[in-house]
C-alpha cells in the first residue's frame, strides 16, 4: 500500500497514520459501556487521550455494536454536544462519530472539524450536505444495516467475495459524495471492519486493503478490540477471549496497518498505539 498524503487536517505532521482515540459518551457501547457516559467523565477521558498522543477525538453519542438500539436525536445531542464543546475549546481536533444530519451540523458547529459517519451517509443523505456545506474533513465507513439487523446472514452475504463487494459498495458511495458536492481532498474511506462482516471478511478485507486503496482515497481503519480479535484469540472450548484480553492483538494489528500506509487508525488505548508507533518509527529511521 501506497503512503497517502494527509489531507488538510491540524494534525502532527510524524510519519505514519493518524491516531484517532475514541470517546464513546454511551451507556451500551461494546468496549467501554458507561464508563464515560456523562459529560464530566467523557471530557476527563479525552484529555487522557490527548495527552496520550490521539491526534483525533472521535466522539460518538450512538453505540454501533450489533444488536444496539438507537438513542433518539435529542438524546444523541445531549451526549456529544457538551463534550466537543469542552474538548475543542481545551485544543483538541475533533471527529463527531454520528449517522444524523442534525448532530453533524451541531458538532461542526460545537468545534468539530471531521464528521464520521459510520453509515456513509445511507442512514441519513442530508448528512453529506453537512460536509459539504461546512467544509468538514468526511470520514465515509462501507455500512449496509443499522445495529439489529447487520450482522444477519441477509447482510453479511456478499456475490463475488467481501473484498469486491466492499469496493463495490464505496465505489457507489464516493458518487454520492461527489454529487453532494463534497471536496474529493475531504473524502476518507473506511472498510467498516465488524459491520455486515463474518469473522472472516474482515480478514480477508485487512489483507487486501489495496483493493480499497485503488479507489484512490486515503483509508482509516477502526479494528480496536473488535469480536474478529477476539474469535481469533478464543480459548481450547472455543470461547472468544474477552474484549479487555484484545488490546495486545489490536496493537500488533496497527502496526501492520502503518506498514501497509494507512491515513488513519480509530483506537480505545492511545498509549499503546503511540509505543508500537514509536518503535515502528525509530526502526524505520535506520533504513
Amino acid at each position: 500500500m501506497t503512503e497517502q498524503t494527509l489531507p488538510s487536517l491540524p494534525v502532527p505532521g510524524l510519519p505514519g497514520p493518524v491516531v484517532m482515540g475514541i470517546v464513546n459518551v454511551t451507556p451500551d457501547s461494546f468496549s467501554d459501556g458507561g464508563r464515560f457516559a456523562h459529560t464530566e467523565a467523557a471530557v476527563a477521558h479525552g484529555l487522557e487521550l490527548m495527552a496520550a498522543g490521539a491526534d483525533v477525538l472521535d466522539i460518538g453519542g450512538e453505540s454501533t455494536r450489533p444488536g444496539a438500539t438507537r438513542p433518539v436525536l435529542e438524546e444523541e445531542l445531549d451526549r456529544v454536544v457538551p463534550v466537543i464543546t469542552a474538548l475543542a475549546a481545551a485544543g483538541a481536533v475533533i471527529s463527531v462519530d454520528t449517522m444524523r444530519s442534525e448532530v453533524a451540523a451541531a458538532a461542526v458547529a460545537a468545534g468539530a472539524a471531521v464528521v464520521n459517519d459510520v453509515s456513509g451517509g445511507l442512514a441519513d443523505p442530508e448528512i453529506l450536505d453537512v460536509a459539504a456545506s461546512t467544509g468538514a474533513l468526511y470520514l465515509g465507513m462501507h455500512w449496509r444495516a443499522h445495529s439489529t439487523d447487520m450482522q444477519s446472514e441477509a447482510f453479511t452475504h456478499y456475490d463475488g467475495g467481501v473484498v469486491a463487494g466492499v469496493r463495490r459498495e464505496l465505489e457507489s458511495r464516493l458518487e454520492a459524495y461527489r454529487a453532494a458536492g463534497i471536496a474529493e481532498d475531504r473524502i476518507i474511506l473506511d472498510p467498516g471492519l465488524g459491520f455486515a462482516k463474518t469473522a472472516d471478511d474482515n480478514w480477508l478485507l485487512v489483507e487486501a486493503l489495496d483493493e480499497i486503496e485503488s479507489l484512490g482515497f486515503p483509508l482509516l481503519v477502526g479494528a480496536s478490540r473488535k469480536s474478529f480479535l477476539g474469535a481469533l484469540l478464543a480459548d481450547a472450548d472455543g470461547t472468544p477471549r474477552p474484549v479487555s484480553g484484545r488490546e495486545h492483538a489490536g496493537a500488533a494489528l496497527t502496526l501492520l496497518l502503518a506498514q501497509r500506509g494507512v491515513w488513519g487508525v480509530r483506537v480505545h488505548d492511545v498509549t499503546a498505539t503511540q509505543d508500537v508507533l514509536k518503535v515502528w518509527r525509530r526502526v524505520a529511521a535506520l533504513t
